[in-house]
């Protein structure tokens, strides 16, 4: 299982000096991911993550699409791509129906049918084909060309279980945030995986991401934990998996305690079969800092 770090606006809004920070204090880990939040477009925080972590693995977990046509996306992807020198993982979701909805007036409905078709079209314009297809959802007609880029890999946020199935039989994996490692081990695993088996495709990628502490006050922790991803627990979304794991909120399923507890925490998602666990630093500085030198220098790279 590799070990990876989440980048940008996991604990709250980060400078352009912020988020270089936080790669400069991520080396030695597996790879860099960002996820979409209200800031910092991830693709963009990925190119500039890339410009100082040469060689290093980038990805995105994830971007919501409905607001992101397929020919946008495929363009904005092939030039990340390109200007990392080929180090993208491409993460994309249906979105959380209450933002998707609220903040942008897109319809919510049908999230997988949705999801299908806009894999109909951005794979293939993301391998440089022409596109010609009129839907249910979208319509789409052009092609995109980045000179010399080859296609990144395409994994798909999912929960639950048609997701779940989509992801395997579809793209190269699935990435999950606030699964914890019984719905991993039980759920999210056995479905992409069988999935992908049933569609001749590769074993697939199964990313996990979770919040991370390493601190001596553990209840202060979490105590922020539920404070920062309170939303969680409120959207149907992140309540459905929960709910699964037979959590309240956010701070059941994060990762925290000290050094001891955090490295058997891990071990435990290592065994629920994952291939990639993007920890999720959060804390004060001292206690990000801490799970960062344990997460860099106690683990070994690409574990």
């Amino acid at each position: 299982m590799r070990i990876s770090i989440m980048i940008g606006e996991v604990d709250g809004p980060a400078t352009v000096d912020e988020l270089a920070g936080q790669v400069v204090a991520a080396d030695g880990t597996a790879g860099l991911w960002s996820a979409q939040a209200l800031g910092w477009d991830a693709l963009t925080a990925l190119t500039v993550a890339g410009t100082l972590a040469p060689g290093i693995p980038l990805g995105t977990a994830a971007v919501p699409v409905r607001q992101r046509h397929p020919l946008t996306l495929a363009s904005q992807a092939l030039s990340v791509q390109a200007a990392t020198g080929g180090r993208l993982t491409l993460g994309i979701g249906a979105g959380i129906g209450a933002m998707v909805g609220g903040m942008f007036g897109l319809p919510t409905a049908s999230p997988v049918r949705f999801l299908r078709e806009y894999l109909a079209m951005l794979l293939p314009l993301l391998r440089g084909e022409a596109v010609a297809h009129s839907g249910d959802f979208l319509t789409t007609s052009g092609t995109v060309h980045v000179p010399a880029t080859t296609p990144p890999p395409v994994i798909l946020a999912a929960l639950g279980p048609a997701m779940l199935r989509l992801a395997g039989s579809s793209t190269d994996g699935a990435v999950t945030w606030m699964a914890g490692p019984r719905t991993l081990a039980s759920h999210v695993v056995p479905l992409v995986t069988a999935a992908a088996r049933d569609a001749g495709r590769p074993a697939p990628r199964i990313v996990a991401a979770l919040p991370v502490c390493v601190t001596g006050d553990e209840a202060g922790a979490r105590a922020g934990i539920a404070r920062r991803f309170g939303m969680a627990a409120q959207v149907p979304e992140y309540r459905a998996v929960l709910d699964r794991e037979g959590a309240r909120g956010a701070a059941d399923v994060a990762i925290t305690g000290d050094e001891d507890a955090v490295l058997r925490a891990i071990t435990r998602l290592e065994d629920t079969g994952i291939t990639e666990f993007i920890a999720a630093p959060v804390g004060d500085a001292a206690a990000r800092h801490r799970t960062l030198e344990l997460l860099r220098q106690s683990l070994p790279p690409g574990r």
